[in-house]
């Protein structure tokens, strides 16, 4: 547990400066560059669909060296340094620049991650363990949102202050890293292959894979809350507060959420993350004042308690060992890859039918997704690992 604990701390740490950045980023693109809601929802596609595929690659690669460590220090170390194009930026395309550098680090390091925490840990107890990364993760982006709201407006809205500040924890987290003990001698003889043979998976892993990918099809960026709420009528410094909102509950509710999934099992709760998704959206494309946009981002946070850490737990405990980064990064590669089109659509909607466009899409495919998950995933029992 202490693994984990302290991978939760390099989390925390990374997570103050992404998140004192990231709930500015819609605000600066639109309002300090001049660039629409179709640009917003490109430059997080293609940032988060590249971090997506590295997922893949790096659990991968992680599996055949029998080493998480290093890939994880590549992957944080370049999240910070995409800070720093985010202070250089003049245009819409420099931030593209710096969201794909530090969405690279995200990539490089997940998986190797993610791998450490599952290795660190009891088979019986992967939900806690993901939970409280999650929770430690999560609540470092309530610090980082606290921090962006107090700069953005103690400095009268200096995105670039803002956005060079942001390092400092950024490298703090790298050197955290470095403390962490990595287990050696992996257990695990099976041969690690690409996509670790697809006949050799669980039929239930299998249909939980193919579910999620259904359901990150509507799963378009967070920006597009942000700029919902926004359009709403909250002032800039108001949707930062909603987003802080947002993590606390997030942050609160992951840890119970993991616990709670190694005692009864995890298709309820995941079933129920979704549905409350689907719902949120539908919330969101209705919603027609402040009051209902605080407690749709209150139900949000619920949203991802429920379902992050659990995810990850469910993937650890039915994959093979030997390839445990691989499928990790599989899962992650296919939450990420649907952020493309998800998050080109939503803009496209936005843009050109109107701002309740998005979330009548992203709710329809939430529910429909809850619905797969109780359906098409009937069981979703824990497996042991074979040796």
């Amino acid at each position: 547990m202490n693994t984990v604990i302290l991978l939760g701390l390099v989390s925390f740490f990374t997570d103050i400066s992404s998140e004192m950045v990231y709930p500015l980023l819609p605000l600066y693109l639109t309002a300090g560059l001049g660039a629409a809601p179709a640009i917003v929802g490109v430059i997080e596609g293609i940032a988060e669909s590249l971090a997506s595929l590295l997922k893949t690659f790096s659990g991968y690669t992680s599996d055949r060296i029998r080493r998480r460590k290093p890939l994880a220090i590549l992957g944080y170390g370049s999240a910070t340094v995409g800070k720093l194009f985010l202070y250089l930026s003049t245009s819409w395309s420099w931030v593209l620049v710096g969201r794909v550098v530090d969405r690279f680090g995200k990539g490089i390091r997940t998986a190797p991650r993610d791998a450490l925490i599952a290795d660190a840990s009891a088979i019986g107890q992967l939900g806690r363990s993901f939970g409280l990364h999650r929770a430690l993760d999560t609540l470092g982006a309530v610090v980082g949102i606290t921090m962006a709201y107090f700069l953005f407006t103690h400095y009268s809205g200096d995105y670039t202050r803002i956005f060079l500040l942001s390092i400092i924890p950024g490298v703090a987290g790298v050197g955290l890293l470095f403390l962490v003990k990595e287990k050696r001698n992996l257990r695990g003889s099976g041969k690690v292959r690409f996509l670790t043979g697809w006949k050799r998976l669980s039929p239930d892993l299998k249909a939980f894979l193919a579910v999620v990918f259904l359901f990150t099809l509507g799963n378009s960026s967070n920006q597009f809350l942000l700029l919902r709420a926004h359009d709403l009528g909250f002032q800039p410094a108001d949707v930062i507060l909603a987003y802080l909102f947002f993590n606390v509950v997030y942050a609160v509710s992951a840890y119970p959420a993991g616990r709670l999934s190694d005692r009864i099992g995890r298709r309820t709760l995941l079933v129920s993350g979704y549905l409350f998704y689907g719902l949120v959206y539908l919330g969101f494309s209705m919603a027609g004042s402040t009051i209902h946009v605080w407690g749709l981002f209150a139900v949000y946070g619920l949203y991802s308690g429920l379902t992050e850490g659990v995810e990850k737990a469910l993937v650890a405990e039915l994959c093979p060992v030997e390839s445990r980064a691989t499928l990790l990064g599989i899962h992650a590669s296919l939450v990420g890859i649907g952020l493309f089109p998800a998050s080109v659509i939503g803009g496209l909607l936005w843009t050109f039918v109107g701002p309740s466009a998005p979330f009548y899409f992203g709710g329809a495919v939430g529910i429909l997704a809850a619905l797969g998950m109780f359906l098409v995933v009937p069981g979703l029992k824990p497996k042991a690992c074979p040796a």
